[in-house]
């Protein structure tokens, strides 16, 4: 599956890989797996299509420059972009929120949240300006 990447969203060229990797684990698994099954398939994906990632990575999470606590983000691909996974029927409000905070907190730019959960694969591509684009 080609993606039209536009430029102006910084990564796309990367986001449009991660996609393409989810896309084709999505088509081949399905849906109705526990979020850990996806999580490795992707990871075994990714690493074919050639991308650099670290899976579980943990981060700490701030509050006034102290730190108070972590969170293990799915992927940190690339050293630029955070990748969280569900799989869930249907993205709720609260998971676009949580993934939008846990971008704020790393202080990272560009995100995707990904859904295994749905028929059809659902992404969201974030950016820390807290602007949402579905278009890769």
């Amino acid at each position: 599956m080609v993606f039209m990447i536009k430029e102006e969203y910084k990564y796309s060229a990367i986001t449009q890989k991660i996609i393409g990797c989810a896309i084709k684990v999505h088509n081949t698994l399905g849906n109705g797996f526990q979020e850990v099954i996806y999580q490795r398939a992707l990871a075994i994906e990714m690493t074919k299509q050639g991308l650099g990632f670290v899976r579980e990575m943990e981060m700490p999470i701030f509050y006034e420059d102290e730190q108070i606590g972590s969170r293990r983000v799915d992927f940190f691909v690339e050293e630029k972009i955070m990748v969280e996974l569900k799989a869930l029927t249907m993205l709720e409000k609260v998971h676009l929120a949580q993934a939008l905070n846990y971008l704020e907190a790393y202080k990272m730019e560009v995100g995707l949240l990904i859904n295994f959960g749905g028929t059809k694969l659902e992404f969201k591509r974030l950016t820390l300006q807290k602007k949402l684009e579905q278009d890769v």
